[in-house]
């Protein structure tokens, strides 16, 4: 090859190298945050993760890593074949939303803040800056251990994607589904060495005013997450 074109080459490669990623990652507007790769394989079984689940309220101050935000977003509501999710939905309308909300420190290169998680992407599509743990524990009722926990993790649903189909009969479902993925995110954190537990006593506007939710999402689970004390 020409040594002239042979340098013109690398010279052109070296201009599309990609910067290094920065220690802590935020996005904002349309430029989701990429999570690593979630595995299908663990070293725990399902029957072992059954075994170990309990509802955990005391968590230490250790961070968790993205790998495993990536593994219980996935879990929750990952695509795991097609458009299928890993969680059943009536009628596979998925009406439900998982939303994330780190606190200071509490997501190793993850800045503090709320998030949206997208499925179809493996992806975090941030949505508000700083550390809100604090308000969110007072909208639950002033139960301060989720303030505590280094991320929270937030089921919330529109219910219309389920009851255009299913009328009333839809809201069952959609209620059905939320058990489902909370059941998913349980198991799944047992596995991580993680502990959670499904919180269901909060106050309702305020919760979706701190969150800043849109109009038509209702929140209907909150799970803190971290290793357990």
């Amino acid at each position: 090859m020409n040594r002239r074109i042979w340098i013109l080459l690398v010279f052109c490669l070296c201009l599309h190298q990609s910067p290094s990623a920065p220690d802590t990652q935020s996005s904002s507007g349309d430029s989701p945050i990429a999570l690593p790769q979630p595995t299908s394989k663990g070293d725990m079984s399902v029957e072992t993760a059954i075994q170990m689940r309990r509802s955990v309220r005391d968590f230490s101050d250790r961070s968790l890593t993205m790998d495993h935000v990536s593994q219980l977003m996935w879990a929750g509501q990952g695509i795991t074949g097609g458009f299928k999710r890993a969680a059943p939905s009536a009628g596979a309308t998925y009406p439900l939303t998982l939303y994330l909300v780190v606190g200071q420190g509490g997501v190793q290169s993850l800045s503090s803040g709320i998030y949206e998680y997208r499925p179809d992407s493996h992806s975090l599509l941030f949505l508000k800056k700083g550390d809100v743990l604090n308000t969110l524990a007072s909208a639950c009722l002033n139960q301060t251990f989720i303030a505590h926990a280094p991320i929270v993790l937030v089921i919330a649903a529109d219910y219309q994607r389920t009851t255009r189909r299913y009328g009333e009969r839809g809201i069952r479902y959609v209620h059905m589904e939320t058990g489902h993925v909370g059941e998913n995110i349980y198991l799944q954190a047992v596995a991580l060495g993680l502990g959670t537990v499904a919180v269901g006593a909060f106050q309702d506007n305020v919760l979706h005013d701190v969150l800043e939710l849109p109009e038509e999402m209702t929140a209907l689970y909150v799970m803190p997450v971290g290793f357990p004390q």
